[in-house]
């Protein structure tokens, strides 16, 4: 029973993965209303903002309505989120959209997880994540391939064009939920203890570790935004690519994110964590040299490798290193550290003012500041 459980929660790893279409969607919707970049980011900004207001009522409402029911919720309100674009391209139609998928996604992201641990009941919890989060990105580096096969190939019968990603998504989305729904997963009784509040959460941001790691998650969160929305953007620029050409980008970073997300579990058992944070930060900060100066394809393609595979596992070491140094606030600091992917609102946002004014090298030097920042939390992760 436990295997076939498993089958409707990967696909709802799957629907997570859908947040990620922020990225290129943003560049199709940039292009069609002719906006600026500090405009046009607002909408990954957007997605991610609800974090900060969703995360922790959300670990409250779980314990209200039960994990599987707020899944069920998250992937109701992606599903509007992926309907509304098919309906118009405006402007507002648009805002609403990215708003819902955000919220669907801080629902999704603080719940999804739990229920893993619901279904496995002391079974290889780990590893199941790790599929999960494979799963999701599947989603993530199919999004620009959907996109562009909506633009370039002409679809008069469905009027979508690039479009069509949503209406393929929110397809997808029906069948998750609908699998999930009919699958029957027995939850524990809800527990007496009290909630986490957003009192008892931010108190710990007094405890140094929990600080760091909460604005190492930030960086991390918004230097995978950044180079999601921004990529294309730098092809564009610099070698002059048409938008549906330079879409790969963002597939190429989510291609090497996925390889070290598979390839991190393993490092992260061989060698210190420390060891392989720093590799990691190193292989970010050359990406950064290459994505500042780079003018040649295979230099730009590089620096976008090295991002993905560097940033891969920087959320996860920094999530364990404050997990660990409170045990006993586990529920508290897993809020707090969700929390942190406020970080997709602000990078963009600062990102999208810096190369308005001075091109795409400015939206690096923004990410280049997260990435200064986790050089100075190497000495807070343990060997």
């Amino acid at each position: 029973m436990k295997k076939f459980a498993l089958i409707p929660v990967m696909f709802c790893f799957f629907a997570m993965g859908f947040v990620d279409l922020v990225g290129i969607a943003s560049n199709y919707v940039k292009e069609d209303l002719q906006l600026s970049d500090s405009v046009a980011n607002v909408f990954p900004s957007l997605v991610f903002f609800w974090f900060l207001i969703f995360s922790v009522p959300t670990g409250m409402l779980m314990n209200k309505i039960g994990r599987k029911n707020t899944v069920l919720l998250s992937l109701a309100v992606t599903i509007i989120s992926l309907l509304l674009p098919l309906f118009g391209e405006t402007f507002a139609i648009m805002l609403c959209a990215f708003s819902l998928l955000g919220i669907g996604n801080a629902l999704m992201q603080t719940s999804l997880n739990p229920l893993v641990s619901t279904v496995m009941r002391g079974g290889n919890l780990a590893s199941t994540l790790t599929f999960g989060q494979f799963i999701k990105a599947i989603a993530s580096f199919l999004a620009p391939y959907l996109a562009m096969w909506g633009a370039t190939q002409v679809l008069p019968s469905f009027g979508y064009d690039w479009r069509v990603l949503f209406a393929i998504y929110f397809i997808v989305g029906i069948m998750a939920a609908a699998l999930l729904a009919v699958t029957p997963i027995e939850e524990e009784e809800k527990s007496e203890g009290k909630a986490s509040t957003f009192t008892e959460c931010l108190k710990l941001l007094g405890t140094p570790i929990v600080l760091l790691s909460f604005f190492g998650i930030m960086c991390h969160v918004g230097i995978d935004v950044g180079t999601n929305t921004t990529a294309p953007k730098i092809l564009m620029e610099r070698l002059g690519l048409t938008l549906n050409d330079a879409a790969f980008a963002t597939s190429l970073y989510f291609i090497f994110r996925t390889i070290g997300c598979l390839t991190g579990s393993f490092f992260l058992r061989v060698l210190p964590n420390r060891t392989f944070f720093v590799i990691s930060v190193i292989m970010m900060a050359l990406s950064m040299c290459g994505l500042f100066i780079g003018t040649e394809k295979w230099i730009l393609y590089t620096a976008i490798a090295l991002v993905g595979y560097g940033n891969s596992n920087i959320f996860s070491i920094c999530f364990a290193q404050a997990l660990t140094a409170m045990p006993q606030k586990q529920n508290e600091v897993s809020g707090l550290m969700i929390m942190g992917l406020f970080g997709g609102t602000i990078f963009p946002l600062m990102m999208g003012f810096a190369s308005d004014a001075i091109g795409q090298a400015g939206a690096v030097a923004v990410m280049a500041i997260g990435v200064i920042y986790l050089f100075t939390y190497v000495g807070k992760v343990k060997k």
